[in-house]
């Protein structure tokens, strides 16, 4: 098997051929990628997507200026949505997240120019990784989780900001028999790096 097989069904299938790990340079859909993985924490990414259309109108698109403005009453509003997960630490979460992302605009001019300085604007493609070995966690995604948690941000721990990293297209997962590898190689400036302090690699290998 190949780690790309992860993409079973229709809806992930659909997901993995036109979002996952495509380079994103624009900031509305970076903050939705990264509140899903916030959502996501101990439910699985297809339940993320099947919600998908109720965490949009919850969020109002996922409208970071808007919803820095949200107050308790949008707390209880989106708490009783239909079909909402109810976790009021995670809606919580991306209501601060929300205010932490507009003020760290306002520092770098937008969220993505201050994610891609982390690789210098380069899409990663780590050693090993496209023969399929494939980690929950590096260096990377610690330093930024780091950063983020000193900016006031939650629900953003390594792991997480890992899949963020993979998701966005920063960091090329796919398997190297994918055709989404070598298109997204083509299409985007890339780096090859070493591994760098990487955690729960596993094997997806034949």
């Amino acid at each position: 098997m190949s780690y790309c097989n992860w993409a079973g069904g229709d809806m992930l299938k659909h997901y993995h051929d036109t979002e996952w790990g495509i380079p994103t340079h624009d900031d509305r859909v970076m903050f939705q990628h990264l509140m899903l993985e916030a959502l996501q924490c101990g439910l699985s990414w297809s339940l993320m997507l099947k919600k998908r259309h109720i965490f949009n109108a919850c969020f109002d698109g996922f409208d970071y200026d808007k919803i820095a403005d949200y107050t308790e009453a949008d707390v209880e509003r989106i708490m009783n949505t239909d079909g909402m997960i109810r976790s009021v630490g995670k809606i919580r979460a991306v209501i601060n997240n929300a205010r932490c992302f507009v003020k760290l605009r306002a520092q770098y001019g937008s969220f993505c120019s201050y994610l891609w300085s982390f690789t210098h604007g380069k899409t990663l493609l780590y050693q090993g990784h496209a023969d399929g070995y494939i980690p929950v966690s590096n260096g990377l995604s610690h330093r930024i989780a780091v950063d983020l948690k000193k900016r006031g941000f939650k629900y953003l721990g390594d792991v997480t900001i890992y899949s963020h990293l993979q998701a966005c297209g920063i960091i090329n997962d796919h398997d190297k028999d994918c055709p989404c590898y070598s298109t997204i190689n083509a299409a985007h400036p890339t780096a090859v790096a070493a591994t760098d302090d990487e955690q729960g690699v596993k094997c997806y290998k034949h």
